[in-house]
């Protein structure tokens, strides 16, 4: 035994320290894998960045011989151009060479050129003897000679010489390097003319070269073909025109190659470069890009020391871990049983504080947990609700404490029935609240049971329930839920059970919330929906679809007599005065009736046929009823089809003005005319105004209507005669835009029209609705200096105030007064009083409508001052008018007959 307690003994540390070993070499080997992989990515990581810098010069010098392939391929285009034009100019000598490109003109042409190609810079031709006879830059040019230069000799002493030369000079004027581009010029045999050519500072490469310059210690240098540096950037002023084909072979292949990379010690700076170089296609030019291979390993440092750092906090981390690793064990072991007892303490504190009640009840239908606000919901008694109890018990409890009123042992079986599956359902309590019970399954075969009183929330729901189907203001059902039910009664409506829609309109609501205000308003619909409720039938349906307009649905309808008697209800009931907020209030209403199935048997034909009927009603004068009739609907499409054929014709200029005269019943001379609107339809012909100019006013197209109409007369009539005066009706839409006297000035200054000319012709419909701000409108009409004429006085809603508060200056009596002038029983008294008005206030009357001698005189008689009518003139183009003007004033102003004979003469066909 002792044996056998010594060898547990022994082993026990073996056991505890055999993993740890194992940790520790494993910690070892992962430190040798994390060096050796460090030094293997460091190498990497050194030949990449090379490899990445030596791509980059590469794609750099391919950019810059690209670039300057281009440039100096569109200059070489400009010195063949200039060569061929040369050529074809018939230049055949040195003299006649000389003699032509010399000129201003060749000048311009050079000019016009390299203005196209401003990159390219400027062009320079010579003679045979080198001297500058012309140049793009300058004119005149100035005296310049390059026979001395080694190319310009080669030009003209090799035949056998190149036909272009680039050579790198020592500009005598600049005082700087110059690279020259020449081309020879030679005659059609070969003789020697002169030079093209152009020459190029180091500047010019240098500029470009610093746009692409790859960073700290990178070089971009061009080089003839034969090593000479042409430019360079950085630039060392001292190495421009030096040559350094020299040296060893790498440095030479640089300038003898199309392209080459490599590596080598500058001869400029003696430093390691990475030198990348490639030849233009087309000339003997070399670009040279290099960059220090310190540059090129600048990130490359940056990485390796990065790698190093996180080598070394691997190694360290690691060896941390090793440390902490079996302490860590033992203090997580501590930290999760106080873990495990702290979630137990908020699971006690969550549970007790939810809002709602918990029961958890084990496989046995035993309680296990029960909260706080459990107890709490149905007032129970702890001692009774605690862990062990049965869910019969729980349940039996609450019906002897009166939160429970049904069968126990029915509910129980209920609940138990359906426990094995989520279930949600909704009780009711003694007390009126409603209880959501979710019981949730679990896997042990218990279950948990939430109780929430959603007593609230089902209240909030039937509240938005009920707003979303009646309305806010009168509590009656609103549009959406008026259409489910006619929608569910349209099905049951038959020939000897009909169905009645009646749509009712409260007329003139507008003025009421206008001049009361909308509280009164407000009240005033709340009363009208308590009368129509009151005037149907509990099988019957009242809704309001929206502001001023109800509906109602009459069921079980045997004949028109049932609706009639609803209607004449309606009508009692809504003419009866109303007390609203301290304000009598009387209304009326149109109404409109629509019959299922006669005028349709679905939701929208029912609905439309009905609204046809009530805007029936309305057009003929409101406070009537309407039954729908199918030639409602015909006269709805001919009024929209006459409402497009409106807008086009506005669109494409439809309408012509006439002019009917004006004439005095004193002398018998025209005294203005009356502008009057025509439209011409292309297949219907002429079209009444009185067909058009309502739809006009309801759709506001008036205004542009109108616009028109003064523009065009105004300009017309300031052709006339200049005693002639205008009139222009106006409607009362036009007022209501608030703009008619800016467009009546702009009318005028356009025309030239004096504004005493011009007449203004209004009805008292323009006064009746808002006359304070009608007559501030007049009163600057007035300030203009037009004048203003009331017309049809008398017909409509007539006020002597109007004559009182504002000083017409014409008042037109309406044809109907003129008709029957002449009959003993007629309506020649009226015509007397409303001349003696006028004279009284200093206002001229014209009588419409006169059609025979005996009205004329009849009106001469009592003091009317002019006239208009088939009498004298209809209505006439302003082609016709004009003539008529001209010829009648020439007549009145030679002739001057006595009265009588003035009437002899007046021409009743004009």
């Amino acid at each position: 035994m002792a044996s056998t307690g010594t060898s547990s003994y022994k082993l026990a540390p073996a056991s505890r320290g055999g993993p740890i070993r194992w940790l520790i070499l494993g910690g070892l080997l992962l430190i040798s894998a994390i060096a050796i992989g460090a030094t293997l990515m460091a190498g990497n990581f050194r030949e990449r960045a090379l490899r990445n810098s030596e791509r980059e010069l590469e794609n750099t010098v391919l950019l810059l011989s690209r670039h300057f392939d281009q440039q100096l391929e569109d200059f070489e285009v400009v010195q063949k151009d200039l060569i061929t034009f040369m050529r074809a100019s018939g230049i055949a000598t040195a003299e006649n060479y000389k003699r032509r490109m010399s000129s201003q003109e060749i000048h311009l042409m050079l000019k016009s050129k390299m203005d196209a190609l401003s990159y390219v810079g400027g062009v320079n031709v010579f003679d045979a003897d080198g001297k500058l006879i012309n140049a793009s830059a300058a004119w005149p040019v100035p005296a310049v000679s390059v026979a001395d230069r080694s190319y310009f000799k080669t030009f003209k002493s090799d035949p056998q010489s190149p036909a272009m030369l680039i050579e790198p000079v020592y500009s005598r004027i600049t005082g700087v390097w110059t690279t020259v581009i020449a081309r020879k010029v030679t005659g059609p045999n070969g003789e020697f003319l002169g030079a093209i050519g152009r020459g190029i500072e180091p500047a010019n490469f240098e500029k470009f070269f610093a746009t692409v310059a790859l960073g700290k210690g990178a070089a971009i240098s061009m080089h003839h073909r034969d090593g000479t540096l042409l430019a360079r950037y950085p630039l060392v002023q001292e190495l421009i025109g030096k040559n350094f084909k020299t040296g060893p072979a790498d440095q030479q292949q640089v300038f003898e190659r199309a392209q080459s990379a490599s590596r080598l010690t500058s001869p400029i700076d003696g430093q390691d470069r990475l030198i990348s170089s490639r030849a233009l296609t087309n000339f003997p030019i070399v670009i040279v890009a290099t960059t220090t291979t310190a540059t090129a390993l600048a990130d490359w440092r940056e990485q390796i020391t990065m790698l190093i750092v996180v080598a070394s906090l691997s190694v360290l981390a690691i060896s941390a871990l090793l440390f902490l690793a079996v302490r860590k064990l033992s203090q997580q072991h501590r930290a999760s049983k106080q873990r495990l007892t702290l979630e137990k303490q908020r699971l006690d504190t969550a549970v007790n504080n939810m809002t709602q009640g918990l029961l958890l009840f084990d496989s046995a239908q035993r309680l296990v947990i029960c909260n706080q606000r459990y107890i709490e919901m149905y007032g129970l008694s702890a001692e009774v609700i605690k862990p062990g109890c049965s869910f019969h018990d729980v349940i039996t409890h609450r019906r002897q404490t009166g939160s429970f009123n049904g069968d126990v042992d029915r509910y129980v079986a209920l609940v138990l029935r359906d426990i094995g599956q989520r279930n949600t359902r909704d009780i009711t309590t003694p007390d009126g609240r409603w209880i959501q019970v979710v019981n949730e399954p679990l896997a042990d075969g218990g279950w948990v049971a939430t109780h929430e009183d959603i007593t609230e929330r089902r209240r909030a729901e039937e509240r938005i329930t009920h707003l979303a189907h009646y309305d806010a203001l009168t509590d009656l059902p609103n549009r959406a839920l008026f259409h489910e039910q006619l929608k569910r009664e349209l099905p049951h409506a038959a020939p000897g059970q009909q169905l009645a829609v009646l749509y009712i309109d409260i007329d003139e609501f507008k003025s009421v919330n206008d001049s009361l205000g909308h509280m009164i308003g407000d009240e005033l619909l709340k009363s009208v929906a308590l009368s129509l409720g009151a005037c149907v039938r509990e099988t019957d349906f009242v809704a309001r679809l929206g502001g001023d307009e109800f509906a109602i649905v009459q069921t079980g309808v045997k004949s028109a007599s049932d609706v009639t008697e609803l209607v004449n209800r309606i009508f009692e009931a809504i003419r009866a005065p109303y007390e609203c907020l301290g304000h009598q209030v009387t209304t009326d209403a149109s109404i409109g009736i629509a019959l299922a199935p006669q005028d349709g048997s679905d939701l929208d034909q029912i609905l439309k046929n009905a609204d046809l009927a009530m805007y029936a009603a309305k057009a003929a004068g409101r406070r009537t009823s309407r039954f729908f009739e199918p030639a409602m609907e015909a006269e709805v499409r001919a009024r929209r089809i006459l409402e497009t054929d409106l807008r086009q014709a506005i669109t494409d200029g439809g309408f012509e003005v006439y002019y009917q005269p004006c004439l005095s019943l004193q002398d018998d001379s025209i005294t203005g005319c009356e502008a009057l609107l025509r439209w011409r339809h292309p297949q219907r012909g002429m079209i009444s105004p009185a067909d058009f100019i309502p739809i006009a006013e309801e759709t506001g197209l008036i205004n542009q209507l109108g616009e028109w109409v003064l523009t065009t007369a105004c300009r017309e009539a300031a052709t006339w005669p200049d005693q002639v005066k205008l009139a222009v009706n106006v409607s009362p839409v036009q007022f209501k835009s608030g703009t008619l006297a800016l467009k009546v000035i702009a009318a005028l200054a356009a025309s030239g029209l004096a504004a005493g000319r011009l007449e203004l012709e209004i009805t008292e419909a323009v006064l009746i609705r808002d006359d304070d701000a009608a007559l501030a409108i007049l009163h600057q009409l007035r300030d203009i200096g037009v004048r203003i004429a009331l017309d049809d006085f008398g017909t409509g809603y007539s006020s002597l105030s109007y004559l009182q508060r504002f000083p017409f200056d014409k008042i037109k009596i309406d044809r109907c007064f003129v008709s029957d002038i002449a009959d003993p029983q007629g309506s020649s008294s009226i015509v007397q009083a409303v001349v003696n008005i006028a004279a009284a206030r200093h206002m001229t009357t014209t009588a419409e409508g006169v059609e025979t001698e005996q009205q004329r005189e009849l009106l001469r008689a009592l003091g009317c001052s002019e006239m208009q009518g088939y009498l004298f003139s209809a209505a006439m183009p302003a082609a016709d008018i004009k003539p008529l003007l001209f010829s009648h004033c020439e007549r009145s102003a030679t002739a001057n007959p006595s009265p009588a004979r003035k009437r002899r003469q007046t021409p009743r066909s004009a």
